[in-house]
């Protein structure tokens, strides 16, 4: 086995190109990753513009203290007037600075008397105006390639008039979960040792959630030429192959074999020194990526979000940065072993600090799911951690960023 560190720099050593560009309708292209820079075709604003709901004028006749007003300049206006040394424009959010003016007085500064303002209270030279490329300037890059397009990016984008947008194609990620034990959703249980399937909808979430789309191909018992075929069929299908179950080391687990032999896979590594998952394995053929994970359902859970997770961001075309954070606990931390280990934990944000805790955390094996409900967090213990107490800090890895 290699050391976890070992394990992410095979895995980022990986070539990964996307597998293609499409291009969308801008609303369309939401949850999906940009395929080229987008850099601004102009200045914003081109002109000075009011920020508020004023008076144009120049600086320097604030002195004067009172003003003829002489004109209305509405937002959207056909014509801008020209402001006349010594007087005023009512000039509204939005709407050009009249030619000759430099400053904006709010309404709020100023006494209105008839068709006059009396100023009330002065402002600095400019205030309220917004200049030339204030929100950005003709060639800047506003969006890079690889970003995932969110509900910022589509404000950006639709100022910019793209009515459509050049996109990664998601990567298809198959999803096989196996083991003769499984229930597929609303199958009828016949005898006690069944259980029902939920990793491959787990994966499926997950990879839903970072930008893939998923290729359901349910659950295989533990029938080795059945688990060839659909194999065979899942990587032809799909960018990259995820499963579950069948990589330990017992007499039924077929699945390192099937992506050696049968797969004819390049096995970049197959087990890691780390708690849970330590029997995962992620293999490569072609351009495409097989993630083997075990079957437990924490164990898997943690590896896909490891090793998965990592690759999807590189099918579309962006770097991938661990969200690994320095978190204070807020209750004693127990070390259970020399691996790297990754535990379940409560998240919230306490005096400015992210802190967590284990509070209501089950102690057992790597098959508690239900631990990783509410906020997840996973601190990460080193192998050469020991137990650390209440007030100390521990790395941790946050998915969930809704603090409680």
């Amino acid at each position: 086995m290699i050391s976890f560190e070992e394990s992410m720099r095979r895995l980022n050593s990986v070539e990964i190109t996307p597998s293609g560009a499409i291009e969308l309708p801008l609303m369309e292209a939401l949850g999906y990753h940009l395929a080229e820079d987008i850099v601004a075709t102009y200045n914003s604003p081109e002109y000075p513009t009011s920020a508020m709901d004023g008076y144009a004028i120049r600086f320097e006749d604030q002195v004067l203290k009172e003003l003829q007003v002489e004109a209305i300049n509405p937002a959207g206006a056909k014509e801008v007037p020209e402001l006349t040394p010594g007087r005023a424009v009512k000039t509204y959010t939005g709407s050009l600075m009249p030619n000759g003016s430099n400053t904006l007085i709010p309404i709020e500064n100023v006494k209105s008397d008839g068709n006059k303002i009396i100023i009330e209270e002065e402002v600095s030279f400019g205030f309220s105006v917004r200049e030339v490329g204030e929100s950005f300037q003709k060639g800047e890059v506003l969006i890079k390639s690889g970003t995932k397009i969110d509900f910022e990016e589509i404000s950006v984008l639709a100022s910019l008039n793209f009515v459509k947008v050049k996109v990664y194609t998601k990567p298809k990620v198959a999803i096989i979960a196996t083991g003769s034990e499984l229930l597929e959703l609303g199958e009828e249980q016949t005898r006690p040792s069944q259980i029902r399937s939920s990793n491959n909808y787990t994966i499926e979430a997950i990879v839903k959630k970072y930008g893939g789309e998923p290729l359901q191909f349910g659950c295989i018992g533990d029938d080795i030429e059945a688990l060839k075929v659909r194999f065979k069929e899942a990587l032809q299908k799909s960018d990259i192959v995820v499963s579950t179950g069948g990589v330990s080391v017992g007499d039924f687990d077929f699945v390192k074999d099937i992506v050696r032999d049968e797969l004819g896979a390049e096995v970049l590594f197959k087990g890691v020194v780390i708690k849970p998952g330590q029997h995962i394995m992620v293999a490569k053929s072609g351009s495409k990526m097989v993630v083997a994970l075990p079957g437990f359902a924490y164990s898997s859970t943690v590896t896909a979000l490891l090793y998965l997770v990592p690759l999807l961001y590189r099918y579309n075309g962006t770097d991938y940065q661990m969200p690994l954070v320095e978190a204070t606990l807020r209750s004693k931390y127990k070390k259970r072993s020399k691996k790297t280990e990754f535990t379940a934990a409560n998240l919230s944000l306490q005096n400015g600090k992210i802190c967590i805790d284990f509070i209501g955390k089950k102690s057992g094996t790597s098959a508690i799911m239900t631990n990783m409900l509410g906020s997840v967090a996973l601190a990460m213990g080193n192998p050469e951690d020991g137990d650390k107490e209440s007030g100390e800090t521990i790395q941790t890895l946050i998915y969930n960023l809704n603090l409680n």
